[in-house]
């Protein structure tokens, strides 16, 4: 697998554009209507937000995904769209017919997503422009484009793309994202949107991609708030020229590891880039009973405030770590419990370890932490992604509207 440039203009048949149509204020000058359009039809797949609260482009596209097949994906960002009522689900609807129309596919093919101020009506006429801007800017170059239109709190763009060679051709998988504040499982506040160029069942490619979703963005943390507009979606259009991948084919297994490379990448990238983060911080539980009661136990860490403030602070204070994994619901015994930071076991079968607290201080000043707790209880084992949580993420939330 090689990385390779274009984001989800990578994969053959994808072309993209991002433009500036002032979607939450007329001063702007941010990109922030994203437009992708696949030149085949494409089997496509998705994975929404848990939240009761569904934004109506949500809705709009679950029902894309029902149906299967889509030709081309329209993001917002600045609004949401979301708890808009009848009205919002018409605006979703709307924009839709907008783009199936210039692009002449049918409405039912294309997805709808919106990120941003929840509670505000779109201003449907910025969005038509910014419809009709991104249709002239299409182009196989603009997946850098798009990466920064879908952009709202972030502060870097995030994309990539591999090609993977396989004795019958190569495939690609390129990818965007968007996410830095509002980040937790299940499902974090998140846009990511995947073209590949293979050809895969629709059936198929859902279940891969609910699978890669479990092990990665549903293993992440910034702060422990889910979306109303979270949305992973995967566009399989088959120009490649490699035969239908099925499972069971090594073929198939090759192409699942680079799309579940892709995913855990985007998903780090959403927690290196969370709102006021200073730190990347990786919990890894091992020990316990069960790969879902270590889950619970990293889940617990990557949550805790209180954890989160000490990985700001720099502080190895581990008894905040001891007791996340202890009301975590992991059943385990405290004397068989074990921690290390960045290598340096700090607690060995439930007491301290004789670790020289200044060694401790100084390995907490890293960037990138690693944390290890085992539980001594069995096989289980879970990777959690989270940051650290800083005085900025309050200023940044404090004022989001304005």
């Amino acid at each position: 697998m090689n990385t390779i440039a274009g984001g989800v203009c990578a994969p053959r048949g994808f072309r993209a554009a991002g433009v500036v149509a002032h979607i939450k204020n007329l001063q702007t000058t941010k990109k922030d209507c994203a437009l992708i359009v696949s030149d085949a039809p494409a089997t496509v797949a998705g994975v929404f937000t848990t939240n009761k609260v569904k934004a109506a482009p949500v809705l709009w596209t679950q029902g894309v995904c029902v149906r299967e097949t889509a030709r081309a994906l329209f993001v917002n960002s600045g609004n949401a769209n979301a708890c808009t009522g009848t009205q919002g689900l018409s605006d979703a609807q709307a924009t839709a017919e907008m783009v199936a129309g210039a692009l002449g596919v049918p409405i039912t093919e294309v997805c709808v997503c919106s990120t941003g101020v929840i509670g505000l009506p779109l201003p449907m006429d910025r969005i038509a422009n910014g419809v009709s801007d991104c249709l002239t800017a299409l182009s196989d170059t603009g997946g850098a484009d798009a990466a920064a239109a879908i952009m709202t709190t972030d502060k870097v763009a995030k994309e990539t793309a591999v090609e993977l060679p396989l004795d019958c051709g190569s495939v690609r998988i390129g990818a965007i994202a968007k996410g830095s504040g509002m980040i937790a499982p299940n499902m974090a506040t998140m846009l990511c949107f995947i073209t590949t160029d293979a050809a895969v069942r629709a059936a198929d490619l859902r279940v891969l991609l609910s699978e890669c979703a479990r092990q990665s963005f549903n293993c992440v943390c910034v702060d422990n708030d889910s979306s109303t507009n979270d949305t992973l979606l995967c566009l399989a259009n088959g120009q490649s020229g490699v035969p239908l991948l099925e499972p069971g084919t090594a073929h198939y297994a090759a192409f699942a590891r680079a799309f579940h490379k892709i995913c855990v990448f985007m998903a780090q990238a959403l927690v290196r880039d969370g709102e006021g983060a200073t730190k990347f911080i990786e919990i890894l539980v091992e020990g316990a009973n069960s790969d879902r009661e270590a889950q619970l136990a990293a889940k617990a860490v990557a949550q805790s405030q209180l954890c989160k403030t000490a990985f700001f602070g720099q502080d190895p204070n581990w008894g905040r770590i001891a007791c996340a994994a202890g009301y975590s619901g992991a059943d385990f015994s405290p004397e068989r419990l074990s921690i290390s930071i960045e290598g340096l076991e700090v607690v060995r079968d439930g007491t301290p370890t004789p670790f020289e607290e200044a060694q401790a201080a100084e390995l907490m000043k890293r960037h990138d932490l690693h944390v290890r707790v085992s539980l001594g209880a069995g096989p289980g084992r879970a990777v959690y992604w989270t940051s650290d949580l800083s005085h900025d993420y309050v200023s940044i939330n404090a004022d989001y509207r304005s």
